[in-house]
């Protein structure tokens, strides 16, 4: 990722931090360079050491976490990766503000809240704030404080998008680390607002940003709380600290969309391809796989029930999207031959009447009914990403 930087670009140093140091871009003033430090530190600074290579493991997975929460549409300032260790970033003001994320209850809200057992299950996640403020340890802030704080642009309004967005985030990188068979127990992450009053995700999330318990289980833990914990700093257990953020980022880098599943789309006729065409663009937006096959369950009965077991011997995941309009039989005839999700999805005539022969079915059938082309896509997306 990221090629060799010119460093001719680096424009006006705008801030100097513990990790990173920000740049204004001299080509294009409305963005910003990040340069990563090979620099590790806790307790606001109180503890800190040089670790070689961590800037570049760094970015790296900052890069991959930020081109993820693009992809999904989750406004960031993230633009791309400009070498091993600097990326380049929209220029934002910084709402000096963390949000905290928590699935389960560990450190220091065990500490804030007796009696809360270790591992407790925030359902939904636990969210807090807090004020970024090193000398005061950066103190919980309510809604209540920020909004009387007067900080610049941030009303009740812009707190709920935060909030809102913060949940988003975790819950995104939740679903992907589960995917790795790991548990995202708590993250923070921080928040911009560009010169259009757009509130974006900002600075970086990495190894410092979380908690990572692989497997579920505590004592494997990957993230920055190892080095947090180590009584006696070494270059051995420096070391260490630096395997476990090389893993998480290669872990992140070894995530594949599902290759082995795939889409088929039947159709009643040559005559519903054009409406067909929609599901397709819609299933090439989110990348996934899919073949279509004309065969009518009226006509080619035989033919059909052939398709059907084509399909369930190719060793992939299968959701079947019937397309057939009038008395659609095309989906029943799946469903009722397959164990694989079958979704009907007729053209509709202007009575909207085609409609009934999709969704009055005998018992047993249990294909559902979309007919939106776009949404039947959609579904066929999620129910393969479960």
């Amino acid at each position: 990722m990221g090629g060799e930087f010119d460093m001719k670009n680096l424009g006006e140093l705008l801030i100097e931090g513990k990790t990173k140091k920000i740049h204004l871009s001299k080509s294009d003033p409305s963005t910003v360079i990040v340069l990563n430090k090979d620099r590790i530190t806790a307790g606001d600074g109180a503890r800190a050491h040089d670790l070689e290579g961590k800037a570049e493991i760094a970015t790296k997975t900052n890069t991959l976490v930020f081109e993820l929460l693009n992809a999904a549409g989750v406004p960031t300032t993230f633009i791309r990766q400009a070498s091993p260790n600097i990326f380049i970033a929209k220029k934002v003001d910084m709402v000096p503000l963390e949000w905290i994320t928590r699935r389960l209850a560990t450190g220091s809200y065990l500490k804030r809240h007796p009696g809360v057992h270790e591992c407790f299950r925030f359902t939904p996640p636990k969210q807090e704030t807090c004020f970024k403020d090193d000398a005061n340890h950066d103190p919980l802030w309510s809604d209540e404080q920020i909004i009387c704080a007067n900080l610049p642009n941030i009303g009740r309004d812009e707190i709920q998008i935060m909030k809102r967005l913060s949940l988003v985030v975790f819950e995104i990188l939740e679903k992907v680390w589960a995917q790795l068979n790991c548990v995202l127990v708590d993250m923070k992450i921080e928040f911009g607002i560009d010169d259009k009053g757009n509130i974006l995700v900002s600075d970086v999330i990495d190894s410092d940003s979380w908690r990572l318990w692989p497997e579920g289980k505590k004592e494997l833990m990957k993230d920055k709380q190892v080095y947090r914990n180590l009584t006696n700093v070494t270059s051995e257990s420096l070391n260490q600290v630096k395997i476990n953020f090389r893993w998480i980022a290669d872990t992140l880098e070894s995530l594949k969309k599902p290759a082995n599943s795939l889409v088929v789309i039947a159709l009643g006729s040559s005559s519903d391809l054009p409406f067909a065409a929609n599901i397709e663009t819609q299933l090439k937006a989110f990348d996934v796989k899919y073949v279509v096959r004309i065969v009518s369950a009226h006509k080619q009965t035989a033919e059909a029930l052939h398709v059907v077991a084509e399909y369930e011997g190719v060793n992939k995941s299968i959701v079947f999207i019937a397309v057939a309009g009038k008395s659609n039989g095309l989906g029943p005839v799946i469903a009722g031959n397959t164990s694989f999700p079958v979704i009907n999805c007729p053209p509709l005539d202007s009575t909207g009447r085609d409609v009934w022969s999709s969704i009055n079915l005998p018992a047993g059938i249990a294909c559902t009914t979309v007919t939106s082309a776009s949404n039947a896509a959609l579904a066929a997306a999620q129910i393969i990403a479960l």
